[in-house]
């Protein structure tokens, strides 16, 4: 046994910190986190900072977009479980809310696939072509980012294409790791897998390529980019605890 698995706590231990993150409306308590309902509520405001935690790991000062988008909250309550989720704008760690569902898939694979139908979300698509105005990269990822959320993935895919030509050296890794993001959402998940491997390490991208490995079949390759991902999440944070969460799952997988 490796000293890093030996540094791992159980995986009941990894469940409830992760459902404590998902909503402060849960108290664990003595319940046993497998008894948890699937679906959990989530707390928008907490949803939001995690949507922005993709592109501030990249190391670029930024402040965008601080204020919650008109429709966010609604786009929250509504959205159904995920299994793989990225670490990219947009996205949250807490769309995993189906943890009992992702502890009994016999083929995690099959978890990958989610709809392509774009969510009624008018306002936040609106929202996102306002924020890209101002010419700011870190807006243009993360209205990049929501626009993928809601499953508009043509607009996304504009926006991606729209800025590409100018996009700054300091904003090349982000704007990568959001390519290859978008690709994996549309289910293009070899392709994704492929673009992950080919980018330079950073927290977001090092998560990507462990759950792109874990879903895709290849739990032995997901331990060791997951274990040097989590080390750089903070660990009061949502994407420290999902990657934990899927780290415990490539183990026992492996």
């Amino acid at each position: 046994m490796t000293d890093a698995r030996k540094r791992q706590p159980a995986l009941s231990e990894l469940m409830a910190r992760f459902l404590r993150q998902t909503s402060d409306h849960i108290s664990i308590g003595d319940v046993v986190p497998y008894e948890a309902v699937p679906v959990q509520p989530v707390d928008a405001r907490l949803a939001w900072n995690e949507a922005r935690v993709a592109v501030q790991s990249f190391g670029v000062p930024s402040a965008a977009g601080s204020e919650l988008p008109q429709d966010w909250a609604t786009l929250v309550a509504g959205y159904e479980p995920v299994a793989a989720v990225a670490c990219c704008a947009g996205n949250f760690p807490q769309l995993v809310r189906d943890v009992h569902g992702l502890l009994k898939a016999d083929d995690l694979s099959t978890l990958c696939a989610t709809s392509t139908r774009p969510l009624p979300a008018t306002g936040l698509v609106g929202w996102a072509r306002q924020l890209t105005q101002a010419g700011d990269y870190a807006d243009i990822l993360l209205a990049t980012g929501v626009c993928r959320v809601a499953r508009h993935y043509d607009e996304a895919d504009t926006l991606l294409k729209e800025h590409r030509a100018g996009v700054p050296p300091e904003w090349q890794a982000a704007w990568a790791n959001e390519e290859a993001a978008l690709a994996w959402h549309r289910g293009n998940f070899e392709s994704a897998a492929r673009l992950w491997q080919g980018q330079a390490a950073s927290a977001p991208v090092l998560f990507n390529q462990g759950m792109a490995a874990l879903f895709l079949g290849r739990p032995k390759d997901a331990r060791r980019p997951l274990e040097q991902s989590v080390s750089q999440f903070s660990e009061d944070g949502g994407w420290h605890h999902l990657g934990r969460l899927y780290l415990a799952l490539a183990e026992i997988r492996s």
